[in-house]
C-alpha cells in the first residue's frame, strides 16, 4: 500500500530546491530521471551524513522501491544521527517517510552546508598529505635542480662570509693610555677595523654648499656663528680620530709585499694575464687607500672609481649569463627531443598493450575448441609454406648440379669416341641419363602442382573457417545489442509515458471547458429567467424547482465523477501492486541470469580443461 502525499505547487518547489541543492553539493545521483524522490532525498541526506564523518547505520548495497517498512526503518536510523550532528532543525522519521518536502528542506540545507565546510577543512589536510606522499616517492625538476645546486650555493656563501668578513688592519700600541669614555672606546675599535665613523666628506659639502646658499641669501650674524660652532666641532672630531690613529700600529704588513717568488710566477703568465692582474692589484690598491683614508679623496674620484668597478662586475657576469643561457638553451633542446621521444614512446606502448588487451579478450570469449582447430589449420599452413619453400631450394640446387653434370658431360664427349659399327641415331648412355633427369624433373614439377593444389584447398578452407567465426556474434557483441535494445526501449516507454501524460491532460481540459460551458449556459439561462420568474408567485414557484432538479442533476453528476474517482483510484492500487511484483519478478531474473552465466563460464573452464587433459 502505497502512502498518500501532499501533491501541491509548495511540496514539488521545496523538492526542486532540495535536489538543487544536493547537485551543487557534488551528489550527482540525484539527477537520475528514474529514481524516486525518497530515493533521492534519503540517500543524499546519507551522503551528506558520511560525508562529514559520521555513521548512519543502512544497507551497504541500496536498495530501490522499498517497502514502507523499510522505509520508515531508514528514516528511523537517519533521524537518530542528527542529534549527534548538533542539527539544530527537529525532523520526524514520518515527515521523511511521507516526503514533507517543507520541512525536510531546512535540515538538508543545512547539511549541504555542513559538508561543504567538512569538504573544505578535509581538503587542505589531504592536499598537504598527497604532497607529501608524492615527495617521498617523486620529485619534480626545479626540487632536482635546488638540490644540485644546493651544496654548490652553501659552499659559494661560506666562502663569501670568509672573503668579505671584518679583518682587523690596525692595533693600539702597548702602553698607550686608556680611553675612559665609552664613545671613545666604540670609535677605536672600529678604526681597528678600518671603519671611520663621524663627519663625512659628504656632510662636509653638504654643509659648504649650506654657507653658500646662506651667504649669498644675507643671513643674520647668529646662523654665521652657528655655522662657525659646527666647523670647529668637526675640526675637533677630525682631530680626536687623527690621535687616535696616532695611536695604533698596522697589522699584517707583510700581507702587501711581494715576495720573489709570487714576481717570479707573475712574470711566468702571459702579457694579457699580467696586466689583468695588475689593473686588480692597482684596483685594490685604491681601494685600500680609499678605505684608509677616504677624507683625502674627493666625492667625484670616489664615485668614478666605484662606476669602473661596478661595471667590470657588470661585464663579467654577463658574459656568464650569456654562457649560462646558451648553455641552458641547448639543454632545453635535449630535454624537449628527449621528451618528445618518450611520449611517443609510451603511446606506442599504450597501444600495443591495448591491442594485445583486446585480442586477449578476444581469445577468452571465442570457443575453445575453433580455436584450437584454427590454430592446428595455421599450424598446417606454415608447415606447408615451409616445406614448399625448402622443396624449391632443392630443386633448384638438384637442377644446377644436374645441368653442371650434363655440361661436363658434354664437354668430355667427343666425335672421335664413336665407334664405326655404331648405327647413326644410337642412344648413348649420356642421352639415356638425361632423358633420367627430365623425367624425375617433370615428376616433381608435378608433385610440387599438387602440393600448391593443396595448399590452395586448405587456404580457402581457413578463409570459409575465418568467416563462418566471423559471422557468428560473441558474447560482447551480444551484450552491446542487448544494452542498445534495452535503451532504445526505455527511450519508447518515456515517449510513450510522456503522450499518455498529453492525452490525459488533454482530455482533462476538455472536460473542464465542457464543464465550464455548461455552467455558464445555465448562469445565463437562470439570469436571463429571473426576472420573468419573480413577476408571478406560480411562475417563481416553477423556477425554484426546476433551479432544485438542477442542484439534484448537479449533486448526481459529482457522485459519478466520485465514484469514477475511487474505481481509477482502486486501479492504480492494483496495478501499482502488478508493478511491485513484476520488480521483484526482474530482480530474481536478473539474479538467475547472472547464476547462469558464471555456471556456464565453470562448465566451459572445466571443459577446456578437461580437453587439454585429453589432449
Amino acid at each position: 500500500v502505497e502512502v498518500e502525499t501532499r501533491e501541491d505547487e509548495e511540496q514539488n518547489v521545496k523538492l526542486t530546491e532540495i535536489l538543487e541543492l544536493l547537485v551543487a553539493a557534488g551528489y550527482f545521483r540525484a539527477r537520475i530521471k528514474g529514481l524516486s524522490p525518497f530515493d533521492k532525498v534519503v540517500g543524499g541526506m546519507t551522503w551528506c551524513i558520511t560525508t562529514c564523518n559520521f555513521d548512519v547505520d543502512v544497507d551497504l548495497l541500496f536498495q530501490e522501491n522499498s517497502t514502507i517498512g523499510q522505509k520508515i526503518a531508514l528514516s528511523e536510523k537517519i533521524v537518530s544521527v542528527l542529534p549527534r550532528m548538533k542539527c539544530p532543525h527537529q525532523l520526524e522519521p514520518h515527515q521523511i517517510q511521507g516526503m514533507d518536502f517543507i520541512h525536510i528542506f531546512p535540515v538538508v540545507q543545512w547539511l549541504v552546508k555542513r559538508a561543504i565546510e567538512t569538504k573544505e577543512e578535509m581538503g587542505d589536510y589531504i592536499r598537504s598529505y598527497s604532497i607529501s606522499q608524492f615527495q617521498k616517492t617523486y620529485s619534480l625538476p626545479e626540487d632536482d635542480d635546488f638540490i644540485k645546486r644546493k651544496d654548490k650555493a652553501i659552499k659559494t656563501i661560506i666562502d663569501l662570509s670568509d672573503t668579505y668578513k671584518p679583518r682587523r688592519k690596525y692595533r693600539r700600541q702597548q702602553g698607550a693610555e686608556e680611553l675612559l669614555d665609552e664613545e671613545s672606546r666604540v670609535h677605536s675599535t672600529l678604526l681597528e677595523y678600518g671603519r671611520r665613523y663621524g663627519f663625512s666628506r659628504h656632510n662636509k659639502t653638504e654643509k659648504a654648499e649650506d654657507k653658500k646658499t646662506a651667504l649669498a641669501a644675507g643671513l643674520s650674524a647668529t646662523e654665521k656663528t652657528e655655522a662657525h660652532e659646527e666647523d670647529e666641532l668637526q675640526a675637533a672630531e677630525e682631530k680626536r680620530i687623527q690621535s687616535l690613529m696616532t695611536k695604533m700600529t698596522a697589522m699584517a704588513n707583510e700581507e702587501s709585499r711581494l715576495t720573489a717568488s709570487s714576481v717570479g710566477q707573475i712574470v711566468g703568465l702571459c702579457s694579457a694575464e699580467i696586466k689583468q692582474i695588475v689593473s686588480e692589484y692597482a684596483g685594490k690598491q685604491s681601494e685600500l687607500s680609499a678605505e684608509e683614508s677616504p677624507e683625502k679623496l674627493g666625492t667625484s674620484q670616489l664615485h668614478q672609481r666605484k662606476v669602473i668597478s661596478l661595471n667590470k662586475q657588470i661585464l663579467q657576469k654577463t658574459k656568464h649569463l650569456e654562457e649560462l643561457q646558451t648553455n641552458h638553451s641547448s639543454l632545453q633542446a635535449k630535454y624537449s627531443d628527449m621528451k618528445k621521444t618518450l611520449t611517443e614512446l609510451k603511446n606506442h606502448g599504450e597501444k600495443l598493450d591495448k591491442e594485445q588487451a583486446a585480442l586477449e579478450k578476444l581469445e577468452a570469449k571465442a570457443d575453445p575448441s575453433i580455436l584450437q582447430s584454427l590454430r592446428a589449420l595455421v599450424a598446417m599452413n606454415e608447415n606447408l609454406k615451409s616445406q614448399e619453400q625448402e622443396f624449391k631450394a632443392h630443386c633448384r640446387e638438384e637442377m644446377a648440379r644436374l645441368q653442371q653434370e650434363i655440361e661436363t658431360l658434354k664437354a668430355e664427349r667427343t666425335p672421335g669416341e664413336k665407334t664405326d659399327g655404331e648405327p647413326h641415331g644410337a642412344l648413348t648412355p649420356t642421352m639415356t641419363h638425361s632423358e633420367d633427369l627430365d623425367r624425375r624433373y617433370n615428376m616433381e614439377k608435378e608433385k610440387l602442382y599438387k602440393i600448391r593444389l593443396l595448399q590452395a584447398r586448405r587456404n580457402r578452407e581457413i578463409a570459409i573457417l575465418h568467416r563462418k567465426i566471423d559471422e557468428v556474434p560473441s558474447r560482447a557483441e551480444l551484450i552491446q545489442y542487448q544494452k542498445r535494445f534495452i535503451e532504445l526501449y526505455r527511450q519508447i516507454s518515456a515517449v510513450h509515458k510522456e503522450t499518455k501524460q498529453f492525452f490525459t491532460l488533454y482530455n482533462t481540459l476538455d472536460d473542464r471547458k465542457v464543464y465550464l460551458e455548461k455552467e455558464i449556459s445555465l448562469l445565463n439561462s437562470v439570469h436571463e429567467n429571473f426576472s420573468q420568474a419573480m413577476a408571478s408567485p406560480a411562475s417563481r414557484d416553477q423556477f425554484l424547482r426546476q433551479m432544485e432538479q438542477i442542484v439534484e442533476g448537479i449533486k448526481q453528476n459529482r457522485m459519478k465523477m466520485e465514484k469514477k474517482k475511487q474505481e481509477n483510484k482502486m486501479r492504480r492500487d492494483q496495478l501499482n501492486d502488478q508493478y511491485l511484483e513484476l520488480l521483484e519478478k526482474q530482480r530474481l531474473y536478473f539474479k538467475t541470469v547472472k547464476e547462469f552465466k558464471e555456471e556456464g563460464r565453470k562448465n566451459e573452464l572445466l571443459l577446456s580443461k578437461i580437453k587439454a587433459k585429453a589432449s
